[in-house]
């Protein structure tokens, strides 16, 4: 069970992790928020891959083996735009503020870590009346798939979520001031035999390399 943050590796990886497994990987991916009151509910797997918080919290709770978790990759949030539109300013703080103000449709998720982190921002920002008012809130999947259908002319959310919709451009990820780096760790399902060597192959296939053409950054 996988965040979508990692959803372009996992699908990448596939083959290199189902080798070195020798069995067929079966991946449910949604965002973390979906994903944990799932698991709680008692949905299970082999291994799960959540934001750090949420795995140290169904550790906590004995759902994970605390023991197995590891950190897997780092993500920012950012923007994107349609293929062939202009690409907005968002150099700082101030310049996304306007932008946010000034755009006339946007679009991000409600249950993503992304999501939750915008919600923030733009009620920190103190325009969230405002921008909710003409944005596309989705409950979960990818934001820029809006681009395309013209619901929305820029998108918010993790940069390798960003960059699984063919058709659009990812103006850069979030200023300082407006950004968060979120940290995708994950962890075996406590009393899953193959849960370790899943999580293992998993990690494997997070190279620096392949993290960083998939938008995201090695941990550490």
């Amino acid at each position: 069970m996988s965040t979508l943050a990692i959803a372009g590796l996992l699908r990448e990886a596939a083959p290199a992790i189902e080798a070195a497994l020798g069995a067929r990987l079966d991946v449910e991916l949604a965002p973390t928020r979906a994903l944990e009151a799932r698991i709680r509910a008692g949905e299970g797997a082999d291994a799960a891959v959540l934001t750090a918080e949420a795995i140290a919290a169904l550790s906590a709770e004995c759902v994970l083996d605390g023991s197995t978790a590891r950190a897997l990759a780092h993500s920012r949030v950012g923007l994107a735009v349609k293929a062939g539109t202009p690409h907005p300013d968002i150099a700082n703080v101030a310049a996304l503020r306007r932008l946010l103000i000034d755009v006339p449709s946007l679009c991000y998720s409600r249950a993503g870590a992304s999501g939750i982190f915008f919600a923030d921002l733009i009620e920190r920002l103190g325009i969230a009346d405002a921008v909710n008012a003409k944005a596309v809130v989705i409950p979960q999947g990818f934001t820029a798939e809006k681009l395309l259908t013209g619901e929305a002319a820029i998108a918010f959310q993790q940069v390798s979520e960003l960059l699984e919709v063919p058709g659009i451009e990812v103006v850069g990820a979030l200023p300082e001031g407006a950004q968060t780096i979120a940290v995708f760790s994950g962890a075996a399902f406590a009393g899953a035999p193959d849960g370790p060597r899943v999580l293992a192959a998993v990690a494997r296939a997070c190279t620096p390399g392949a993290l960083r053409a998939k938008g995201l950054e090695p941990p550490g």
